[in-house]
């Protein structure tokens, strides 16, 4: 009878091994989602990450045949949801939306976290865009962005702008609009963003960045006007306000995205359907729709492509952040 050498006997193994991990993985995706799957955003309700993340999770529970609960778990500019995703067992049932702010922003503006921002989380998958808009109060002389630049070099430092706190999103915006303008504009922080909204109208400040969702109403209203959108094309929602380099403003694009993450150890089986899932969700034309009604762009990027565009803003926001000596610590 022939025997089998000790080598053959470990390949052997170590291909059993490999297609019972395959099968588990395959098995695994398959029975999943068994239970209700919540999906963590780490802000109030209300806000742009908020209502991105309801639109395509009413999708994902049709498709999956359960409950997607979306947890709202604000506090420390996203920090307190993102340490409940961390600390959540990695078995698919406990997701998160990030933004450009608790992804690329915190990392660097944050000294001290409660998790290691390079490692607690596993990318899934881009799902939109969300395009800030350039608004200032009615009272402001320029009637658009080159205007803007012209009258904040003619009047340095005369010019202000509100954002929602120092190192938000908002506020970076402001400062990349800044250095690619070469302007001299007066930052005034808030606590929030209502308080600073509520002096642009009034005439207090002159300027703000922030979502197309979050101006657009007041904008439509005629309490502040729009300059320009900061990203890459114009929004359905305010489809006349041209963007900062189609009136001359090049560089200085800015804005937020949503992508959902999962804790660091999730089956990679399961990070794949969720990725499959949401590219199949945001082919429907009424959640396009309805995303851009609420000035958001659909938008899917890979694993492999939101954790690169998570890096790029990491990187180009570190630098503003260490030259304007910002800390939320």
């Amino acid at each position: 009878m022939p025997t089998t050498s000790p080598a053959r006997r470990a390949a052997l193994r170590a291909c059993a091994m490999a297609a019972l991990a395959l099968a588990s993985g395959a098995a695994s995706a398959q029975a999943w989602p068994s239970k209700p799957v919540t999906i963590v955003v780490p802000f109030a309700p209300g806000g742009g990450t908020d209502i991105g993340t309801r639109v395509v999770a009413q999708k994902l529970s049709q498709l999956w045949g359960q409950s997607v609960v979306v947890d709202n778990r604000g506090g420390a500019g996203g920090n307190v949801g993102l340490d409940i995703v961390a600390r959540a067992k990695p078995d698919g049932y406990t997701l998160m939306t990030g933004n450009v702010g608790t992804q690329s922003i915190n990392p660097t503006l944050y000294k001290k976290l409660s998790y290691n921002p390079d490692t607690a989380f596993t990318p899934i998958a881009q799902f939109a865009e969300l395009p800030f808009v350039l608004a200032a109060t009615t009272s402001l002389p320029a009637k658009n962005a080159r205007e803007l630049v012209a009258l904040a070099k003619a009047q340095p430092d005369k010019v202000s702008y509100a954002s929602s706190g120092s190192g938000g999103s908002p506020h970076l915006s402001g400062e990349t609009f800044k250095i690619a303008t070469g302007t001299k504009i007066l930052h005034v922080p808030y606590k929030g963003g209502g308080a600073a909204m509520t002096d642009l109208i009034a005439g207090n400040v002159q300027l703000m960045f922030a979502s197309v969702l979050e101006l657009s109403g007041h904008i439509k209203a005629g309490k502040l006007k729009a300059l320009a959108i900061a990203g890459k094309q114009r929004v359905a929602a305010l489809p006349d306000v041209p963007t900062l380099e189609e009136s001359g403003v090049t560089g200085a694009e800015s804005g937020s995205w949503l992508g959902l993450l999962a804790p660091a150890g999730t089956p990679q089986a399961v990070v794949d359907k969720v990725a499959q899932d949401v590219r199949q969700v945001l082919a429907m034309p009424d959640v396009q729709q309805q995303l851009q009604a609420q000035g958001a762009v659909a938008r899917f990027g890979t694993a492999a492509e939101f954790n690169a565009l998570i890096a790029s803003d990491r990187k180009r926001y570190a630098r503003i952040i260490t030259e304007n000596n910002l800390s939320a610590d």
